[in-house]
């Protein structure tokens, strides 16, 4: 029998998955800025306490659905540094051979159904996962992250409406980071965000994003409740995003403050918060964080070089995984 981990092991696992998050959305950037990677990318710098609140509460059999804005949700979920640089940069060796990109990849060896440009397009993914858990008498729950700005699509209604009358074990987590876009989510959302889940018998909560342990106790609460068919459940997490929209997003005072970005920054990060509660509690030193820190880097680093130098699919792989056979 495997040996029960230890809060220690669980904290540290914890905070070694949140600086994962931010070092590789950092060298992410840096592609994007040094023109090497294609297209757009979304940062998820600032939310990393969801991600890895949530998803530490769950394991590899368990499902998520992402977002636009996933490369959290990815690496939170037990994706490796090497393939998700691959699938950036166009490689063959990503996840979906290069094809996905920022924005569409999947992991289905750790129950990543994918993340979705559409915003909210995996609501119904995510609940048709949950109804497939239900039918099969399979023990697994779908966890499907979204934005505030997705509540104003019309399916979460449908699909929340659903998983209330089927009691499908589905938890749909709602990433409140204060802006849909380039607008303040109390000029898009009216009303309360819990309350539309409410609305369906669906008990709601509302939690700090940027406290993971607060994140977790509650995510591990509410996955054993639908283990034992006791869902679905709804949860939005108040967190910030620290770049813009997306990466090409600069210059943002027209729509938001630096000196709000500031405190958010300086006051709320949930890695310098969790860091200073492991140092006080005597987990873990100084020392022994920067040194957990440095080998993060070395890693994303040496997953940079990697997929820099990996080969491109074939021109023959074009239609491969398009159409079924």
């Amino acid at each position: 029998m495997a040996k029960a981990k230890t809060n220690t092991e669980d904290y540290l696992a914890m905070y070694r998955q949140m600086v994962r998050i931010r070092t590789f959305e950092d060298n992410a950037n840096q592609l994007y800025l040094s023109a090497k990677m294609p297209g757009l990318t979304h940062m998820y710098s600032g939310e990393e306490a969801v991600a890895v609140g949530i998803c530490e509460a769950l394991t590899d059999s368990d499902r998520i659905t992402s977002t636009h804005r996933g490369h959290g949700h990815c690496v939170a979920k037990g994706a490796a540094f090497k393939e998700m640089f691959c699938e950036l940069l166009g490689k063959q060796e990503g996840y979906c051979r290069g094809k996905g990109g920022s924005m569409h990849i999947a992991d289905q060896s750790h129950g990543n159904l994918g993340a979705n440009a559409i915003v909210g397009g995996s609501m119904g993914i995510a609940t048709g996962s949950a109804l497939r858990s239900k039918l099969q008498g399979a023990d697994d729950v779908t966890v499907c992250f979204f934005g505030d700005g997705a509540t104003a699509q019309g399916l979460l209604y449908e699909v929340m409406n659903m998983a209330a009358l089927w009691n499908l074990p589905v938890i749909y987590a709602c990433e409140n980071n204060g802006y849909s876009e380039y607008t303040k989510t109390e000029e898009i959302a009216a009303g309360s965000i819990t309350a539309r889940a409410e609305a369906f018998g669906i008990e709601a909560f509302k939690v700090d994003g940027q406290d993971v342990l607060a994140v977790n106790e509650l995510t591990q609460k509410l996955v054993a409740r639908c283990r034992k068919g006791e869902g679905p459940f709804f949860l939005e997490l108040e967190t910030y995003r620290y770049h813009g929209h997306h990466v090409g997003d600069i210059n943002r005072e027209y729509y938001r403050s630096k000196d709000e970005e500031k405190d958010w920054k300086e006051n709320r990060d949930p890695i310098v918060r969790f860091r200073g509660y492991l140092v006080e509690q005597g987990i873990a030193t100084e020392e022994e964080i920067e040194a957990m820190n440095a080998e993060i880097d070395k890693d994303a680093t040496e997953a940079v070089a990697y997929a820099e130098a990996a080969k491109y699919p074939d021109v023959s792989e074009v239609d491969m995984h398009v159409y079924a056979d």
